[in-house]
């Protein structure tokens, strides 16, 4: 995982104190352990997690910002893909719990705002009612970004519909940061079937034989490296926008 002088992780709790006082955001990464087809990793969205804040992290000073860092929360809401081995989920109610006791503790140190970064959909329920309990019940300031609604843009216009879950987008995500977990002989094709217009469906074998969507042969990790750099500014200037409007 990488690590940066901003991490809760390495500080004492003198260090932390004072990091909780002085940074304009503590920042969360949230992500999940949970089956990514047949070539990607169960780590694959803590993995994303983990490495885009600390891309966060970095720009953050050229934004006029300073962060700290807490360690990835790894399990996330995921029962949805339960039918694949692999796969740990904590239930909604758990989650959203959890999420409240982090903010919780960071508002008792003086800690005047958190940011969660997300990058797993199932997580975004929770989330968003975590936040809201926090706006409402502590002085602390939450704000809840899910990584990948400000890359959507780039990716669609990149690789058209149907890139998402261990199919393109991810596939080259991994591939920039950790190739040695891709199983090459095993990206092909997602063999998928149409949704249902009335109903949703109840787990991800419903919808994806080997567990994903898209086509991960069309991977691209060095486009995948400016939509990090791309999306990492986004996230920046939106924060400090919200940040000096008072909110």
């Amino acid at each position: 995982m990488p690590e940066t002088d901003s991490d809760l992780f390495g500080m004492t709790w003198e260090d932390a104190g004072e990091a909780f006082l002085t940074a304009d955001c503590a920042v969360l990464p949230t992500g999940s352990v949970e089956q990514h087809s047949t070539h990607l990793p169960v780590s694959t969205d803590t993995l994303r997690a983990d490495h885009l804040t600390a891309e966060l992290v970095e720009a953050a000073e050229d934004h006029g910002l300073e962060f700290v860092r807490l360690p990835t929360l790894p399990y996330g809401y995921s029962e949805h893909h339960m039918r694949f081995p692999g796969t740990v989920t904590l239930s909604q109610d758990t989650y959203k719990s959890v999420l409240v006791d982090v903010g919780e503790s960071l508002a008792e140190h003086g800690a005047e705002r958190l940011l969660f970064l997300n990058t797993h959909g199932g997580n975004k329920e929770a989330l968003s009612l975590a936040s809201d309990r926090l706006n409402r019940d502590t002085e602390l300031t939450a704000h809840f970004v899910h990584w990948t609604d400000f890359a959507r843009d780039e990716l669609e216009d990149h690789f058209g519909e149907g890139w998402g879950h261990a199919g393109d987008h991810e596939t080259s995500f991994v591939e920039l940061y950790r190739p040695d977990l891709v199983k090459e002989g095993k990206k092909e094709p997602q063999t998928t079937r149409e949704l249902p217009e009335t109903r949703s469906w109840t787990y991800f074998d419903d919808v994806t034989e080997q567990g994903g969507l898209g086509d991960p042969t069309n991977s691209d990790p060095e486009f995948m490296k400016e939509v990090v750099t791309n999306t990492t500014d986004r996230i920046l200037d939106a924060l400090t926008d919200d940040i000096g409007a008072g909110w």
